[in-house]
């Protein structure tokens, strides 16, 4: 659902040029979600592009020209499923990290991190994790109610200011470790029994994830898919209500002068080059 009255090819030239630093990145990341969606396939393991990944390929039909990341999101099942599978698949030039195979990371999503490249999103979370490169974000999604994942963002607060304001990294990273698996093994499940009994209806992101805009089971299954970068990935099948109901009128353009990317430095280790965005 391409938009006519969007000049894709000025804003190509504009944002990401073929053989610009971003396009580069882009190009990492496609081909991170290319592994990703053949190891889910072979699992029969659902998953669909979400967010602004989404936005793209509904208005663009591939990347945001100016996004700088990319975003996936599956049941929590299937979320599972794939972190058991991917460690053994993939290949030696990515890496899944989850606070299992970098004790250091502590956000309730994966990523699915290049080996080739060493990212600063210039937020300094990262400053203390094993893996560093361009990466795809997957995120767990969970029927909840609203309020009690809301009661789930609580408990990770005061763990991202420990952090966020650490002078002593020594000392705060077991505070971080202590805070997370407390959560992990006491305060979530306890939360998602609560919500089994109260019959939540409305899918958002996991336990801990900061992010709770509703999804709807209707709007998302049984999955489609749509052309993202010339290829072909699973989607909501009611991807403009699912998109609505998210980010209003998705088909229009922000205020172009205000786009700002997430990443700081970005350095390509495989092409002996290292720059600023």
């Amino acid at each position: 659902m391409q938009q006519n009255h969007i000049d894709h090819e000025a804003l190509r030239r504009r944002f990401n040029p073929d053989g610009s630093q971003l396009r580069r990145q882009q190009e990492r990341m496609l081909e991170l979600l290319k592994v990703v969606d053949d190891i889910c396939q072979r699992h029969h393991i659902r998953y669909w592009l979400s967010s602004g990944t989404l936005i793209g390929a509904i208005r663009h039909d591939g990347f945001i020209p100016w996004d700088d990341d990319l975003d996936i999101e599956m049941l929590r099942k299937d979320y599972l499923k794939l972190m058991e599978v991917l460690p053994r698949e993939l290949p030696d030039t990515m890496a899944l990290q989850t606070h299992e195979t970098d004790p250091a990371y502590f956000f309730c999503y994966a990523k699915v991190r290049d080996r080739r490249s060493i990212l600063n999103e210039g937020n300094n979370y990262d400053r203390a994790w094993k893996e560093q490169g361009i990466y795809i974000d997957i995120f767990p999604m969970e029927k909840q109610r609203m309020w009690v994942h809301k009661l789930s963002e609580k408990t990770i607060g005061h763990m991202y200011k420990i952090w966020r304001t650490s002078t002593d990294d020594a000392k705060a990273l077991p505070a971080v470790r202590r805070i997370f698996r407390l959560n992990m093994r006491l305060v979530y499940p306890v939360l998602r029994v609560l919500n089994k009994l109260l019959g939540a209806k409305v899918i958002t992101s996991g336990l801990g994830i900061p992010y709770h805009n509703p999804r709807y089971e209707e709007d998302i299954f049984p999955l489609a898919t749509h052309q993202f970068e010339g290829l072909s990935f699973p989607v909501p099948h009611d991807y403009d209500h699912h998109l609505r109901c998210i980010y209003g009128d998705y088909t229009q353009l922000p205020d172009l002068d205000k786009v700002k990317p997430h990443v700081g430095k970005l350095e390509f280790l495989d092409e002996d080059v290292k720059e600023e965005l």
